[in-house]
C-alpha cells in the first residue's frame, strides 16, 4: 500500500527528522544528493519536484538538463548515517516539459521501469525475480596517487599475507593465499562488522539470506540477499552498498566492489540470480527439461549468450572489470551455460530445486555497473532471446557440464569468450544494441553517450605508464 505525505510526515515527527534528504543516481551507478529542511517537504514538491542539472550527472546536453526529482513516499526510510535526524529518499527524475513534465529516458530507475513494462507489454512474464550476490574487500587502509612524477598505489589488510610486512599484526591468524572461504574468527576479524551490516539493512528492508567471508584471503566479503523484483532489487543494491561503505568507515576501514583490487586474489563480482513469473506461476520450471529448465528458460539463456558481448560494455563497465575475467580465479570466462561449471557465464544451481526457485545466475557482472542499467540490460537479452527462439544448445554454447581446461588448445579456441577488454565490450555494444532499444528501453542518446564514457575510460587509462612498464622497459 502506498504511503501518503501525511505518513511520511508522521514518521518524520516520531524520529525528530529534521532535514530530508534525496538521492539520486547518476549515469555512472553512484548515488547523489540534495537536501532540504522537513518543512519544504510538501504537496507542492510532490507535484514539481526539487530542480536540479542533470549534466552534472552525466546525462543531457547543458541546454536540454534542468530535470526535476520527484521523491517516492514508500522509498523513506531514516538514514543511520547522518548526525541530524534525517529521512532519505530516492525517486524519479522528470525533464520540465509544457503542459507537463515527463519521465527523463536516460534516468536509471526510468530504463529500469520501461524495460519492466516492455517484459510485461510482450506477454511473456509479469516479473523478472533477480538475487544478486554482493562481493567485496574490506581493507583497513588504501593510498593511490596519480601525478606526472609519482604514481602508485598501497593496500594495508591486517588479514593479508603480506600484512607483517607494512607493519600490522593479526597475531598468527593471517589468511593464507586465495584461502578466505568462510574462515571463521579470529581469522574471520570482519564477522562483527557484516553483522552489523546485515542488521542495518534489514531496518532499511531489504532482506539478507546470507554472509561470509570469500576466497579473498586480504578481506573478501559476501552478502547474498533474498530474491526480489527487479526494479525492487536494484533500489536495494544501491541501499547496500552505501551501508556496506558507510559501516566500514564507522570501524575505521574502507570497504571497495572494485572488481579487481588485488592482482593474485579473487576479483569481486556480482552475480545476478534471475527467474520470471507469469500470473504467480513461474515460467522458467519445466520438470522434464535440461535441469528442470523449460524452453523459455533456455531461449532466454540463448538471448544471454548471444548478446554477452555487448551486454559486458554495460554489466562490466570498467577497465579494470576485465581484469577480473581471467582463467584461475574462478571468474567467467567463457560463453556458455552449465550446471556447475563456474568459468561459464551462466552456471545453474542445483541446489534450486522448487518450481518457484528453478534459475540460473549470470555470473559476469560487477559492481562497478549501474545497477539500473544492468538489469534491464540482462532482460532485454533474454526476451530477444525468447522472442527469436535462439537456442543455446543448437548454437553450440553448451551445456559445458566438464572441466574446460582439460580440452585441448584447438578445442579450446571453438569456444567463445568473453571480451578481453573494455575496448572489446565498447565494440560489440556499438555493433549490437538494436535489442536494447526495442520499446524505447534504451535511448540511443543514452547507449551513445555509454558508448562515448567507455572509450574515454579506456583511452585514459592506456595513456598512463603503468609501475610494471618500468621494470620491464626502463633500462633497456
Amino acid at each position: 500500500m502506498a504511503r501518503t505525505l501525511e505518513e511520511v510526515h508522521q514518521l518524520c515527527r516520531e524520529n525528530g527528522v529534521r532535514i530530508v534528504d534525496f538521492k539520486m543516481t547518476d549515469i555512472s551507478g553512484r548515488w547523489r544528493h540534495l537536501s532540504i529542511p522537513v518543512e519544504r517537504l510538501t504537496e507542492k514538491t510532490m507535484e514539481y519536484g526539487i530542480g536540479f542539472d542533470g549534466s552534472n550527472y552525466g546525462y543531457a546536453a547543458l541546454e536540454k538538463s534542468d530535470m526535476v526529482f520527484v521523491p517516492d513516499l514508500d522509498s523513506a526510510v531514516i538514514d543511520p548515517y547522518a548526525e541530524v535526524p534525517t529521512l532519505s529518499m530516492i525517486g524519479d527524475v522528470m525533464v520540465i516539459g509544457h503542459p507537463e513534465n515527463y519521465p527523463f529516458d536516460q534516468y536509471p530507475r526510468n530504463v529500469a521501469k520501461r524495460a519492466r513494462k516492455y517484459m510485461q507489454e510482450t506477454g511473456i512474464a509479469d516479473e523478472m525475480i533477480i538475487g544478486p550476490e554482493y562481493e567485496f574487500y574490506v581493507f583497513d587502509e588504501v593510498h593511490f596517487e596519480n601525478g606526472p612524477g609519482r604514481a602508485g598505489y598501497s593496500i594495508q589488510a591486517r588479514q593479508s599475507e603480506w600484512a607483517e610486512e607494512d607493519g600490522w599484526s593479526n597475531n598468527g591468524y593471517q589468511v593464507p593465499h586465495k584461502d578466505g572461504y568462510h574462515t571463521v574468527p579470529p581469522r574471520d576479524i570482519n564477522f562483527d562488522l557484516r553483522n552489523r551490516i546485515c542488521l542495518t539493512l534489514a531496518e532499511l528492508g531489504v532482506k539478507v539470506k546470507y554472509h561470509h567471508t570469500e576466497v579473498g584471503a586480504c578481506g573478501q566479503q559476501e552478502i547474498e540477499t533474498e530474491l526480489g523484483e527487479m526494479v525492487d532489487l536494484a533500489d536495494a543494491t544501491m541501499t547496500a552498498k552505501y551501508v556496506i561503505k558507510n559501516e566500514a568507515m564507522r570501524e575505521g576501514k574502507t570497504a571497495t566492489f572494485m572488481p579487481k583490487p588485488i592482482p593474485t586474489e579473487a576479483g569481486n563480482g556480482l552475480h545476478v540470480h534471475m527467474l520470471l513469473v507469469k500470473d504467480g506461476k513461474p515460467v522458467f520450471y519445466d520438470e522434464n527439461g535440461y535441469m528442470q529448465l523449460s524452453q523459455t528458460a533456455m531461449w532466454f539463456i540463448g538471448g544471454l549468450l548471444k548478446h554477452a558481448a555487448s551486454l559486458c560494455a554495460i554489466t562490466n563497465p570498467s577497465t579494470n572489470s576485465y581484469k577480473r575475467l581471467v582463467p584461475g580465479f574462478e571468474a567467467p570466462v567463457t560463453i556458455g551455460y552449465a550446471s556447475a561449471n563456474r568459468s561459464a557465464v551462466i552456471r545453474i544451481p542445483a541446489y534450486a530445486k522448487s518450481p518457484m526457485d528453478k534459475r540460473f545466475e549470470l555470473r559476469n557482472p560487477d559492481g562497478t555497473c549501474n545497477m539500473y542499467y544492468a538489469l534491464s540490460a540482462i532482460l532485454m537479452a533474454g526476451l530477444d532471446g525468447i522472442e527469436k527462439q535462439i537456442d543455446p544448445e543448437k548454437e553450440g554454447w553448451g551445456p559445458y557440464d566438464f572441466n574446460l581446461y582439460s580440452l585441448s588448445p584447438e578445442e579450446q579456441k571453438k569456444i567463445g569468450s568473453l571480451p578481453k577488454s573494455l575496448d572489446e565490450a565498447i565494440a560489440a555494444l556499438d555493433a549490437d544494441h538494436d535489442y536494447l532499444t526495442k520499446g524505447g528501453v534504451f535511448p540511443e542518446s543514452l547507449l551513445n553517450i555509454l558508448i562515448a564514457k567507455g572509450k574515454k575510460d579506456s583511452a585514459k587509462i592506456s595513456a598512463l605508464p603503468h609501475p610494471e612498464e618500468f621494470a620491464m622497459y626502463y633500462d633497456l
